[in-house]
């Protein structure tokens, strides 16, 4: 550990200290992982529709026995403390209050850091602090114990106020933070500093101040040179720069899901304001995740950025006929997809049973033996490919298969000791889809968990099956409307349309796939997916081209591109080539829309309908958003407001309250997934308004990504920003001053509004029907909202006339009257 005696070479970081501001810089260790395991057991319940409508800060209330043990051997007690590190890393705040290392854990862990820092107090005195955690912590003062909490709730936030004398000078605060992580795991601690002798942060540093300094502001304000990369080079801007030379480590990652790594390494020369990472080919076409790492003078530190990199100059020439682009498809799968079981099975439908084949299937077996979180993600394409193409595969690999089938967890009843997610409808319908062709295909063998011979097992997740398309049919997705989820849904169902042995099955399935194809094409903006969300994430969001919905555009209606990571295509291929599964000509049509034809679809997904969705499109403009929906309350992962301008997939804008301010974190919901709180929210054609209430403890601020390079005219005023993009406008009015962020990973893309309580009023327009843009901003400029005593929201458009919008979600306009408690599953698709 760090202490007060300061190599002669070292020297202290000064920064502010606020009474009430939190202490946000450190010196931590790396984390101490240990796997959790517990004496394996089976568990009750079932699937889950509405587990993220949390009523109690995103708290999900499901627990598995490894929580169970754990809190009844550590909660309330004090920590064990343990694993005492070196902390030579450091953390640098970037605007997060609080020291985050929250991330995703495939299997039950213990975690374990240490943390260390000073307060420089102009006088001695006593403090108050409080520190935050959803975990357990130990605090010492200048090596006196100071306080200690233990209360390891899952990913639920407590804290406790405690006091501290200190002394005139260095202080020394060190930390020991401890959890058990399951799944995604928000592994951080917050100490704001309450009241105190005047103080400021001191940080020991093993350089000099000044190099510290000029690493934290470079890094505080670097950022790409675009939103979004499809050709030439990887540049990352320094508005500030540094006055000696950096060693700069760039390590390249995907989603969570991936497991390759990139190193880029560069030398940064004195006063140097740009980095070149290098040309999109040298890199996947993808949602791409850059750790960017400084070195000087004995001095690191790093933070994370990411940007979607797409080949598209390479993917340009799109062929003529399905057959073409189903063939295409699968050899871009089967050649640039991930090391993976999917991968695999692409490369398997095209006759490929080769070493490369069996790496990527041996590249999932180990997630799916050691049950895994997602290990269902790998099992239900594995699984495929075992029973169709398994006279492909060498009899050594097909006995490790076959191994990992009959010895995996497939669902809650059966023992075990894994975090892997069983109750959202995407997870149950793959865990079922597993164990019905896993039993049916081992007819006679015994699967070891349920204890059942294979006929019974597949019986069993049969009934499971038709319960859950019971469900579906009458309620369809729980995650509504939600671009990752599309796919993972598709990955179960086309596995069922082709392969499920009992026919009532078959065919449901099939009708699933269709319907689910059908709602993308409503909800889709010239193929790319536009529209509120059940469930989003940064690289589902700001990943327009790599997403796997682009990938089935292009097949299914030759618009869009691919990315490396896939979970249907292989299977929805295969149903489209082998086994007769017709889209309808129309769904293009509608996907699609050309000429002067305007769309509007209404409809209801999820459980008792709890979410109702709006969508309206012409050919130049889209905009989706959910009504009526949790006004107010802490929000999960839903995007509530979301629309697209002309025929650039990245012109796009969306509304959000950040669920937290550190970028790229892991939260639920996280800076652009989701909202901290759900706004209200209504719309009407081209027309919408949100209005942000935000909680305490929440960010004070509400913003819109603006990604104002990509559109073809762009104008920002005080309390208003338009933006041209082809043919297609928008307008987006403030209640207040909006700032646009000039640096960081947002930098250029993010319009902010400060305050908990904001309003962004959004209209869209097009030539054909405004003319001019210039034209179109006059027209609309002064937009207004009036608030009547009963609550309903009026806004005079131009076009539109007098709008109003109900505390019950009923719009009135044009003589219409839009009752959404009226709406269905199946929806009202109306040509305008």
């Amino acid at each position: 550990m760090n202490s007060l005696e300061q190599d002669s070479k070292s020297d202290f970081l000064r920064r502010p200290l606020a009474m009430g501001a939190p202490i946000t810089y450190w010196n931590v260790s790396a984390i101490a992982e240990e796997q959790y395991d517990v004496e394996p057991k089976a568990m009750s319940g079932e699937m889950d529709a509405q587990f993220f409508l949390t009523k109690e800060k995103n708290f999900i209330p499901h627990e598995y026995p490894c929580r169970t043990k754990f809190v009844e051997d550590y909660r309330d007690k004090r920590p064990l403390v343990r694993d005492e590190q070196s902390t030579d890393h450091v953390w640098l705040p970037f605007g997060s209050p609080r020291l985050d290392l929250s991330g995703f854990w495939f299997r039950a862990t213990r975690l374990a850091a240490w943390a260390q820092t000073c307060i420089d107090a102009k006088t001695a005195g006593k403090a108050r602090l409080k520190l935050r955690t959803c975990g357990g912590a130990v605090v010492w003062v200048n090596g006196k114990g100071a306080t200690e909490i233990s209360t390891y709730v899952r990913n639920y936030e407590q804290d406790v106020t405690f006091e501290v004398e200190l002394e005139e000078g260095i202080n020394e605060l060190k930390i020991f933070f401890d959890d058990l992580a399951e799944r995604d795991t928000r592994y951080f601690f917050q100490l704001d500093y309450l009241s105190g002798p005047d103080a400021q942060i001191a940080l020991p540093v093993a350089s000099s101040a000044a190099v510290a300094g000029q690493i934290e502001t470079a890094l505080d304000r670097i950022h790409f040179s675009k939103p979004a990369y499809s050709a030439g080079d990887v540049v990352m801007i320094l508005p500030a720069t540094v006055d000696c030379d950096v060693d700069v480590t760039i390590t390249v990652e995907g989603d969570f899901l991936s497991q390759e790594k990139q190193i880029v390494k560069r030398t940064l020369k004195a006063g140097e304001e740009l980095i070149n990472v290098g040309h999109i080919e040298e890199f996947h076409s993808d949602f791409r995740h850059f750790e960017v790492c400084f070195t000087a003078d004995g001095f690191s530190a790093e933070r994370p950025f990411t940007v979607e990199v797409a080949h598209c100059e390479a993917q340009s020439d799109v062929p003529t006929t399905q057959s073409e682009r189903v063939d295409e498809a699968f050899q871009h799968v089967a050649h640039k997809g991930y090391d993976d079981a999917i991968s695999a099975l692409a490369r398997l439908a095209v006759g490929l049973g080769d070493a490369t084949t069996e790496r990527m299937i041996r590249a999932s077996l180990p997630k799916i033996t050691a049950c895994h979180d997602c290990a269902d993600f790998h099992l239900v394409p594995l699984l495929f490919g075992r029973i169709r193409y398994g006279h492909l595969l060498s009899d050594t690999l097909l006995a490790e298969i076959d191994a990992a089938t009959l010895e995996f967890r497939y669902w809650l009843d059966e023992p075990g000791n894994d975090v892997q997610w069983y109750y959202s409808e995407n997870h149950a319908l793959l865990f079922h889809t597993a164990a019905y062709l896993a039993g049916h295909f081992h007819t006679d063998k015994s699967f070891v968990r349920s204890g059942k011979i294979g006929s019974e097992h597949s019986a069993a997740a049969a009934k499971r099956l038709r319960a859950w398309f019971d469900h579906f049919e009458e309620w369809e997705m729980a995650e509504f409307n939600s671009v990752p989820y599309f796919p993972i849904d598709l990955k179960g169902l086309a596995t069922l349309a082709a392969l499920a042995h009992d026919e009532d099955i078959k065919a449901r399935a099939r009708r699933a796939v269709l319907r689910l194809i059908k709602i993308v094409a409503c909800s889709a903006h010239h193929g790319i997916m536009t529209g509120a969300q059940g469930r989003s994430y940064e690289h589902t969001l700001m990943a327009a081209r790599t997403s796997e919905l682009s990938a089935i555009a292009r097949v299914l209606w030759g618009r869009g591109w691919y990315g490396r990571c896939f979970h249907c295509l292989p299977q929805v291929l295969i149903c489209l080539r082998d086994f007769d599964l017709q889209v309808p000509q129309d769904y293009r049509d509608i996907a699609i829309l050309e000429g002067g034809q305007a769309q509007e679809w209404v409809f209801a997904q999820a459980e008792n309908k709890f979410s109702k969705l709006y969508h309206y499109k012409t050919s130049s403009t889209a905009m989706g958003s959910a009504v009526r929906y949790r006004w107010g309350e802490w929000g999960y992962q839903e995007t509530i407001l979301q629309l697209r301008i002309g025929k650039n997939p990245d012109a796009q804008i969306w509304v959000n309250h950040p669920g937290e301010e550190i970028h790229c974190g892991f939260g639920r919901p996280s800076y652009w997934g989701g909202c901290g709180t759900l706004p209200r929210v209504h719309q009407y054609r081209d027309l919408a308004i949100a209005i942000f209430d935000a909680h305490e403890d929440q960010p004070d601020f509400s913003h819109i990504w603006f990604p104002q390079s990509v559109f073809d005219e762009v104008e920002i005023l005080n309390k208003r920003v338009s933006a041209r993009s082809g043919d297609g406008y928008a307008e987006v009015l403030a209640g207040s001053a909006l700032k646009m962020v000039t640096h960081g990973p947002t930098a250029n893309n993010e319009l902010r509004q400060y305050g908990r309580k904001t309003v962004w009023i959004v209209r869209l327009g097009n030539a054909a029907q405004n003319g001019s843009f210039s034209g179109f901003k006059t027209r609309f400029s002064d937009l207004a909202f009036s608030l009547g005593d009963d609550g309903v929201i009026t806004i005079e458009d131009a076009d539109y006339g007098t709008v109003a919008f109900a505390t019950d979600g009923i719009i009135q306009a044009e003589g219409r009257n839009l009752d959404p408690s009226n709406w269905t599953v199946e929806g009202l698709f109306t040509q305008l």
